[in-house]
């Protein structure tokens, strides 16, 4: 049996990974984190030639057909340059959304527009995963009341995906009437994460959302694994910067990389990230392959690299010293970048109890 990437999916990974580097210096990045748009258009553009915006949409409805282990590794590199577009939500949670629980005509209607890259999805499920000062949102009568927090991609959104108090889901038009977006001001910049308030708003159900909540979680996992696998990505990028760093820094002539301590902390980082390649690779073949484990696997994806990704990124900064505090180098943006997927779609203390739930310990 074969334990390893196959070679399109080495193919893919570093396909995405040159566009990127290309196409993603971290002067975009300043620009978006200063109030740029998190939607650079050469970076869209160029991923949905790619086929990112569709990897998880079938042929059929214009995407790449390929499963979540090609996300995952599109995730990766997305997070090695911080990129900052609308990956997790629109092309991720949405499309897993509406292939397991919208109808036909919903399927044909967005699918193809999501796998083009000419519609955003935000999507806002977060009151299911810890609860808020509300109630959430309530459905009556084909339209939606209530507050939805921490939406992500809100902000860049054409087109929401909200769960209800019940765990249906529903789409809304970002611009309906009855709908007020703000946006919040988290850490990371290179991403957008809104408040969504509806008052009457007229709302489209996906039929196979309501009753016993799967598609929800479903869809809740697969934004963990991205967000695990985005971590993984800045984590490795974190880590290569600091050895960069530690080769050409001298103090008392020499370089500090041949100093005991700093070669200690390098290694202790790449000790603990390497371990998580191969859990988020698992957990995101779970998922298509062995369903009876993939929820287990992504909560402990999730929660173990945001307990590693902590780790890496403050010590990859102490490694910098004072340098890596300034804007000079940007090493902050891969610091926040990885404390907001940290908080995303639940705490490692909240995943893991949701994992101890799954195995029947609570």
């Amino acid at each position: 049996m074969e334990f390893a990437l196959s070679e399109e999916q080495r193919m893919l990974g570093d396909s995405i990974s040159r566009f990127l580097e290309e196409t993603c210096p971290l002067d975009l990045i300043r620009d978006t984190a200063d109030g740029g748009s998190t939607k650079q258009p050469a970076v869209w553009s160029g991923l949905a030639e790619l086929g990112v915006h569709g990897l998880l949409i079938p042929e059929t409805h214009g995407g790449v057909g390929l499963g979540f282990l090609e996300a995952a590794l599109t995730a990766e590199a997305l997070g090695r340059t911080i990129t900052p577009i609308p990956f997790v939500a629109s092309a991720v949670m949405a499309p897993t959304a509406l292939l397991a629980a919208g109808s036909d005509e919903q399927k044909e209607t967005w699918l193809p527009q999501i796998a083009g890259g000419e519609v955003v999805f935000g999507v806002g499920v977060s009151e299911h995963v810890g609860r808020r000062e509300t109630e959430g949102v309530v459905a009556d009568g084909g339209k939606l009341t209530g507050k939805a927090m921490f939406v992500l991609d809100g902000e860049d959104a054409d087109q929401l995906l909200i769960a209800d108090h019940k765990c249906a889901l529903h789409i809304v038009a970002a611009a309906a009437p009855g709908v007020t977006r703000t946006r919040l001001k988290t850490v990371d910049r290179t991403r957008t994460v809104s408040e969504v308030v509806l008052q009457d708003t007229p709302a489209d159900l996906l039929p196979g959302s309501a009753g016993s909540g799967a598609a929800l979680r479903d869809t809740i996992d697969a934004g963990r694994l991205i967000l695990a696998a985005d971590t993984l990505g800045a984590g490795e990028a974190m880590i290569e910067q600091a050895i960069a760093y530690a080769k050409e820094r001298k103090q008392f002539n020499r370089v500090i990389g041949s100093f005991q301590a700093v070669k200690h902390m390098c290694a202790e980082m790449s000790a603990e990230l390497e371990p998580c390649r191969g859990l988020v690779w698992y957990a995101a073949h779970a998922i298509g392959a062995i369903p009876e484990e993939s929820r287990l696997m992504v909560c402990h994806a999730k929660a173990h690299l945001a307990e590693v990704g902590k780790f890496v990124s403050r010590t990859a900064t102490e490694v910098h010293g004072g340098m890596g505090f300034t804007d000079l180098l940007g090493l902050h943006y891969w610091f926040k970048r990885i404390g907001a997927n940290r908080q995303l779609l639940g705490t490692p203390e909240l995943v893991r109890e949701e994992a101890a739930r799954v195995q029947g310990w609570i």
